[in-house]
């Protein structure tokens, strides 16, 4: 079988039988294209690691818009849609080389930024809450760190979502995968004081409130955008004063390391995150190492001592 029917069938099978998202499958599409446009329509028989050697050369080199190579996590991206395309082949029957054949690269291991205690009271401080803009925005900081929701899953939220007397939802995250959130008291009680001063009827939970395209055509606000969350949090951070760059991810981020900070389990923080594979959530344990030290200074060899 030609590789682009091949590539058709599989992007067709994540989508009815996988029931990934249309992001998911747009960006598998994309990556094997890249090694369509780099090999032609071969047969997949004849994709092997001299030729994925090759192609990964290829990638290597290749520039992007603001840079003049491919970062490795992007390259590993490839490789993943790779080795998913590979497996699926072998589930049909189709003459391919093994998706075991094929290593990601190396890459750095990420650092993780995430707010202190401190940093996290001058943030929440900032917006005006004499304004409904600001009661929403306040809303949206309480509960990105409250949750550890992303950014992509919070502007998704509606209204009946949140359950604010139990303080509890479900939420779809990567992969359409359900799990459960929780949210403080805190948290709880800012989005009810959102809603409590919203007299529109509108479904979306958080909403535009400035713009040209704020309404549409039946009057109803817009929902809004993950960039425009985005722009928020990192306004607010440089009016509080913080030097770092703040992103609805570092609020993430911050609620994953002060979970594990007070003694939360990693497979808890895995599932309460939403993460498939414990590894992704094991980039938060190093900054544990601190709180490991006293544990360790505290209760080891108190035996011999005694």
């Amino acid at each position: 079988m030609l590789f682009a029917k091949a590539k058709t069938d599989f992007l067709e099978y994540l989508e009815i039988e996988q029931n990934r998202s249309q992001k998911t499958i747009a960006n598998y599409d994309h990556y094997l294209t890249r090694l369509l446009d780099y090999a032609g329509d071969i047969a997949v028989k004849d994709i092997n690691p001299e030729l994925i050697r090759k192609w990964r050369l290829w990638l290597n080199r290749l520039g992007t818009n603001t840079s003049d190579e491919l970062g490795k996590t992007t390259q590993n991206y490839h490789l993943i849609a790779l080795r998913g395309f590979l497996k699926f082949c072998a589930k049909r029957e189709i003459p391919a080389m093994s998706a075991d054949k094929i290593e990601l690269a190396r890459t750095r291991r990420k650092q993780v930024t995430f707010l202190s205690e401190d940093e996290l009271e001058r943030l929440f401080e900032q917006p005006d809450c004499q304004t409904l803009g600001g009661l929403r925005d306040r809303a949206i900081l309480e509960l990105l760190f409250s949750s550890g929701l992303r950014v992509s899953e919070l502007v998704g939220l509606d209204k009946d979502h949140i359950n604010l007397k139990r303080r509890e939802f479900m939420v779809r995250g990567k992969g359409q995968k359900d799990r459960p959130i929780f949210i403080s008291e805190a948290a709880a009680a800012h989005i009810i004081n959102y809603l409590d001063k919203r007299e529109d009827n509108t479904r979306p939970l958080f909403v535009r409130y400035s713009g040209a395209r704020k309404v549409d055509l039946s009057g109803n606000f817009h929902r809004l955008t993950a960039r425009s969350v985005q722009r928020l949090v990192a306004r607010y951070a440089l009016m509080a004063g913080i030097t770092k760059h703040v992103s609805p991810h570092t609020l993430r981020h911050s609620f994953a390391t002060d979970l594990l900070m007070n003694g939360a389990d990693l497979r808890s923080v895995q599932a309460m995150l939403g993460h498939s594979n414990i590894a992704t959530t094991q980039i938060y344990t190093h900054v544990t190492d601190p709180h490991l030290k006293s544990i360790h200074e505290r209760f080891h060899g108190k035996a011999a001592e005694n």
